[in-house]
């Protein structure tokens, strides 16, 4: 149907309506006109960031957990004595990382009457597995009392049910050797300051090694009880006991040295961190 030719449809003619471009011109719209020409020599380049800004971090808008941070615990640095001489322990750990990736350095060792003993370095992967937990991986390096041996070593550290700090580590050394460890710890607030940390070791080995004179099976056990004051967050001197008991083989292996199976121990030392 042509519409053009009804009655009222001029809208042309209509009164009070301008009148119109041409059927002709209305098709012939010149749309380059609509968008216009070259850009003004001060426009913005559509390909570049404005004002000059690239691409990168937002100030104070990045995750948390993206951010890297240190930590270096000497957490028992400590003077002993027991009846067969003065010595020196320490027992100490040190991290940087995200909080989902670390780099872990522990180390804990003793010296005795002058000289080094049993001594204990780790370097470890640490990766967040869990609230409060992370796995571990790497190597750990023994020296001091006898030959050196290095292992492999994977395990777990992190805060448990009612607040106990554990490490639970297993060992694949040179020649077959295995190994375990377990250690925890756990404060006691008297008050704000006065803290007790009541702490136990016990390592397993799966092989004899009379050259450190370590036995298969339960090797030892440590337990100490240390009372602390924190004159800061960052700074606490302390007292305390410490038991030390050798089993089965690694105890045969003392007794043939002429070495105590069962020790106690007085400390007195400081915990710092920072």
């Amino acid at each position: 149907m042509d519409h053009s030719k009804m009655p009222g449809m001029d809208h042309g003619s209509m009164p009070g309506m301008p009148a119109g471009p041409s059927k002709d011109a209305g098709m012939k719209m010149d749309m380059g006109a609509m968008q216009g020409g070259a850009p003004p020599s001060d426009a913005r380049d559509p390909d570049a960031y404005s004002n000059g800004l690239s691409l990168g971090p937002m100030t104070a808008m990045d995750m948390a957990d993206n951010d890297r941070y240190g930590h270096v615990l000497l957490d028992r640095l400590e003077a002993t004595h027991s009846k067969d001489g003065n010595g020196q322990a320490l027992d100490a750990q040190a991290w940087y990382g995200t909080d989902l990736n670390k780099l872990w350095l522990k180390v804990d060792g003793e010296r005795s009457n002058g000289k080094l003993g049993a001594t204990r370095t780790e370097a470890l992967w640490n990766h967040s597995i869990a609230t409060y937990w992370g796995l571990q991986t790497g190597v750990r390096h023994d020296f001091g009392d006898g030959p050196g041996r290095t292992w492999a070593a994977i395990g777990v550290q992190g805060l448990s049910p009612y607040w106990f700090d554990v490490q639970a580590t297993a060992y694949v050394g040179q020649g077959g050797r295995t190994a375990a460890r377990l250690e925890a710890e756990y404060d006691i607030l008297f008050t704000q300051r006065l803290i007790l940390q009541p702490n136990a070791k016990v390592s397993f080995y799966g092989r004899n090694d009379p050259e450190r004179g370590i036995g298969s099976g339960l090797s030892g056990i440590e337990a100490g009880l240390r009372l602390r004051y924190e004159v800061s967050r960052k700074f606490a001197p302390y007292v305390g006991v410490v038991w030390k008991g050798k089993f089965g083989r690694t105890a045969d292996y003392a007794r043939e040295a002429g070495k105590e199976v069962r020790e106690t121990q007085f400390v007195a030392g400081v915990r710092v961190w920072f």
